[in-house]
């Protein structure tokens, strides 16, 4: 009797099962084949997009850690080849770290004193002259062909210095994500020291203990996946020093020559915000102008804007493609975007960030789907777009 009842009641959930199949068939053969298309990708781009929010959060959540790790590792990279060619010619690791860590410390430092020294050598004939050339500009806009009156231009300029303190505001809560107190701010500045000497002292044996956190038959693809993208990481790094040494030479070289005052601390901002790119080189200029410009007049500020421009069309056209080939070879269009987006998602911290994060994505984008880890060839391909050296065919 029971043997019947489950007979019977297997019997009834096949029959569901067979009209369910049925329903669901007439259901999908109805549906165009576009739309179940667009909702197939539709659906998994949701859940990747879940997947990055959620990423972006722990990150913010974490930025005391998180910040100070990719600060660490960005001057690793900066002081990667240094580091190499000590370790190559057989100086002692702790001898490479200590030369390395240290000289970079003297060179900032002293790049620092030259510049607040100049600051405070020449800062009242700045403030003079700035003073002079603002009421110049003012009394142009009354006499002038735009015939402006006093109250006029004192609400233009109250409405611009409103929107400069909600920049501004936007700016310093940027430059401070690592914390709102100073005890946050020291607290990084030491994780992130910690952090370099441990990446510079045993930075193999960190990357294998993290290889090993992924599957065993995922090892390889992340090892090499990994590599080819702390790879590019470097490059990135060595380019960006590259571009700005020169950019910070010849402005810094231009404003002296042309008499422009603070040529030490504008070389050094220049220096500095190479390190943003485009955008920090385009802002770091364009301050240079402005001082001419209040200085010393429009024709020395037209001059300083040629030799801006021409500083950063020899060195993107002509220096680095020489010294670097396309090891690093960016759209422009692709660093404004990307350097925006970081922005706008973190603040200053993204905008440094930005570039080299996306560089490594698109190189292990390249690696993983072109299966680089079983072939032994190079990554050769783009993603976002060429950051790996490309293979140059032999020509017979």
């Amino acid at each position: 009797m029971a043997d019947s009842d489950d007979t019977s009641r297997g019997s009834f959930l096949d029959a569901l099962r067979s009209r369910s199949r049925v329903v669901s068939t007439e259901i999908g053969s109805s549906v165009p084949h576009g739309l179940r298309v667009a909702t197939a990708y539709s659906w998994r781009l949701l859940v990747v997009a879940a997947a990055i929010g959620v990423g972006i959060w722990l990150v913010i959540q974490l930025k005391l850690l998180v910040i100070p790790l990719l600060i660490a590792i960005l001057i690793t990279a900066l002081l990667w080849p240094a580091f190499a060619f000590l370790q190559r010619h057989h100086v002692p690791k702790w001898l490479s770290i200590v030369l390395v860590v240290v000289g970079t410390i003297g060179i900032v430092t002293g790049l620092m004193w030259l510049a607040v020294w100049q600051i405070t050598q020449q800062w009242a004939s700045v403030q003079e002259s700035t003073v002079a050339a603002v009421e110049q500009f003012r009394q142009y806009l009354i006499d002038g062909p735009l015939h402006l009156t006093a109250a006029e231009i004192d609400g233009y300029l109250a409405q611009l210095w409103e929107f400069i303190e909600q920049q501004a505001s936007l700016l310093w809560s940027g430059a401070l994500a690592i914390g709102t107190t100073v005890g946050h701010v020291a607290t990084g500045l030491l994780l992130t020291i910690f952090i370099l000497l441990c990446l510079l002292a045993d930075g193999g044996g960190i990357w294998r203990w993290t290889v090993r956190l992924f599957p065993r038959a995922a090892r390889p693809a992340a090892d090499g996946a990994g590599r080819a993208g702390w790879a590019t990481v470097v490059n990135y790094a060595r380019t960006q020093l590259l571009v700005a040494t020169i950019d910070a030479i010849g402005i810094g070289a231009g404003a002296l020559l042309l008499g422009v005052p603070l040529a030490i601390p504008v070389a050094v901002l220049v220096f500095l915000g190479a390190f943003v790119p485009i955008v920090g080189a385009v802002v770091t200029g364009a301050l240079a102008v402005f001082l001419a410009l209040v200085y010393n007049g429009w024709w020395i500020a037209l001059w300083m804007l040629v030799v801006v421009l021409g500083v950063q069309q020899l060195e993107g056209h002509v220096l680095q493609p020489l010294l670097m080939g396309s090891a690093v070879k960016v759209h422009p269009l692709a660093v404004v975007l990307v350097v925006a987006g970081g922005a706008l998602i973190a603040g200053i911290p993204g905008a440094l960030f930005a570039v080299p994060l996306a560089a490594f994505v698109n190189v292990v984008g390249v690696y993983l789907s072109a299966r680089a880890w079983e072939t032994g060839a190079p990554p050769v391909g783009d993603l976002i777009w060429s950051t790996v050296p490309k293979v140059r065919r032999k020509t017979r």
